[in-house]
């Protein structure tokens, strides 16, 4: 969807404790280390430790990025109500939304795609805690902004020792998420009902 782009804009919103601003930075690490890309990476979040606002905000280039924030964005991916009607004015009239099923349950555009992240992350891979893996996952397999090996490198390097095999898992049920979804955009275009 957007391999070959010169320049993608994507905010991943939520709540703290989402991971969100970690799977931002394993997107941007993925597209920069490993795909070798010009990448800006800017968070920001509520005073709570849990529960408050939260975003993540990636640019990736292939060439030098002279404004940090996303503005106009290609996609969007919100883990909760708020973050989808808060941030939804963002998106570009052809741009991507996904949301999680879990916590959002009315998407503003015919081009959402609403997933089980959390659902899949807890009873497929075993860890509520990985649903932004899962995310990342549909993501990058979804919009093709970052390759696969990337991706995997990127969130293999951030994983807690011993978390590798869990966070890979999380990865994978993305993909397979993400691969769907392409699928069925293949087909036909989405629906605001989801195209989960």
């Amino acid at each position: 969807m957007f391999e070959g782009k010169d320049r993608v804009k994507i905010r991943l919103a939520g709540s703290g404790g989402q991971g969100l601003l970690l799977a931002g930075l394993m997107l941007g690490e993925a597209a920069a280390i490993y795909d070798g890309r010009e990448v800006c990476v800017t968070n920001s979040y509520g005073p709570e430790a849990r529960g408050g606002a939260s975003k993540s905000e990636v640019v990736i280039s292939s060439e030098q990025i002279d404004y940090p924030k996303a503005t106009n964005l290609d996609v969007l991916l919100t883990m909760n109500q708020e973050s989808c009607d808060k941030n939804y004015h963002d998106l570009k009239h052809d741009g991507v939304l996904l949301a999680d099923e879990h916590d959002v349950k009315s998407v503003p555009t015919s081009r959402a795609f609403v997933l089980a992240f959390t659902d899949v992350a807890r009873d497929v891979v075993g860890k509520a805690v990985t649903a932004n893996v899962v995310a990342l996952g549909a993501l990058c397999a979804l919009t093709e902004v970052v390759s696969r090996q990337a991706l995997k490198a990127a969130v293999l390097a951030r994983a807690p020792k011993g978390t590798e095999e869990l966070n890979l898992k999380a990865l994978e049920e993305g993909f397979a998420m993400g691969e769907a979804c392409r699928a069925r955009l293949a087909g036909a275009a989405p629906t605001a009902s989801g195209a989960a």
